[in-house]
């Protein structure tokens, strides 16, 4: 079965590392391939800040460059041999449970009064949905940029779950503690705001707009000013201007080193040599660090021109290196 299968599972009661409890959480996802009668086949695909869970879905654009070729029928991360799970980020704009989401107990958008949600709460709401799905242990947790926090998350959190991960364009700790503050020194001029209580108002889709095109630039696009133009405009229209918050907020907290002694499995680092969010002179102090800690683990960089973008959008260029360290496992 190579089709993607889209889908949502809500459960009830789920209490966040702060002590507060989310009444109702729905995580949006989608699936490839088929799940193992023992549940031990499973990939967890983990995507980025402002992409989404569709990332794995051949044919479908991502922002940060699709994942599809790298997932399939005889790809590195083979749907005829994996069942393939990616699930959209507690917090982000796809389907899950976001600041636009009702609030059971008031009826009203969440808004401003969403609670603040870390990295953890974010895979152990993932871990949730796996286990409704019947599955049981991962092959491998495998993510780029933001999903590489949440790959190298699973591996302390969840230390027993899976036999590797591998983080991409990423690294153990946020390279950036300001992104929060950045965020509303735009967002609070804007007449729409109202302090993050603005869906009763048109909208924040024009400075979400004009942030997708810096992003997307410095990310490295390497297309026209209008091509770029187009798809931010696509995902301005879609993404959520409180998910780039709650999900930031979750970023500036993020912080596994002092953990990664926790780590049981193999690691493969990927890095692009263009990248500037997650540059390869990260490199020799993230693998430095993983020895110190006495976990196995190689490092492999992609040689692109097309910076953050390179682990989707020049994914043939590490594909021989994901798809060894798969067969591996």
């Amino acid at each position: 079965m190579s089709e993607t299968q889209h889908a949502s599972f809500t459960f009830s009661d789920f209490r966040l590392r702060n002590g507060e409890v989310l009444p109702e959480v729905t995580i949006a996802y989608c699936t490839r391939g088929r799940l193992a009668s023992d549940g031990r086949n499973a990939v967890l695909v983990t995507h980025g800040y402002t992409s989404g869970h569709r990332m794995i879905e051949s044919g479908a654009g991502s922002s940060e460059g699709s994942w599809n070729t790298l997932v399939g029928p005889g790809a590195p991360i083979d749907t005829d041999r994996c069942f393939v799970v990616c699930s959209n980020m507690l917090g982000s704009s796809y389907g899950s449970t976001n600041a636009a989401s009702r609030d059971p107990r008031t009826g009203r958008p969440y808004g401003s009064h969403f609670p603040h949600i870390t990295v953890a709460d974010i895979v152990t709401a993932q871990r949730r949905l796996l286990e409704h799905l019947g599955v049981r242990h991962l092959r491998a947790v495998v993510g780029p940029s933001y999903g590489g926090f949440q790959a190298f998350q699973w591996a302390v959190t969840f230390p027993d779950d899976m036999d590797a991960i591998v983080p991409v364009v990423s690294s153990p700790r946020a390279q950036s503690r300001d992104r929060v503050a950045t965020l509303l020194a735009r967002f609070e001029p804007e007449p729409n705001w109202h302090g993050g209580d603005y869906y009763d108002t048109p909208g924040m889709g024009a400075v979400m707009l004009a942030l997708r095109v810096e992003t997307l630039k410095r990310y490295g696009m390497n297309a026209s000013e209008a091509e770029i133009e187009r798809i931010a405009s696509v995902w301005a229209n879609e993404f959520d201007a409180n998910s780039l918050l709650i999900l930031g907020r979750a970023m500036e907290s993020y912080d596994v080193t002092p953990e990664l002694h926790r780590i049981r499995v193999p690691v493969l680092y990927v890095l692009s040599r263009t990248d500037e969010l997650f540059p390869p002179s990260l490199a020799p102090g993230v693998m430095g660090d993983l020895r110190k800690a006495g976990v196995t683990a190689s490092y492999f960089e992609i040689d692109s021109e097309l910076g953050h973008l390179a682990s989707g959008a020049d994914a043939a260029k590490w594909a021989s290196a994901l798809r060894e360290f798969m067969a591996r496992l």
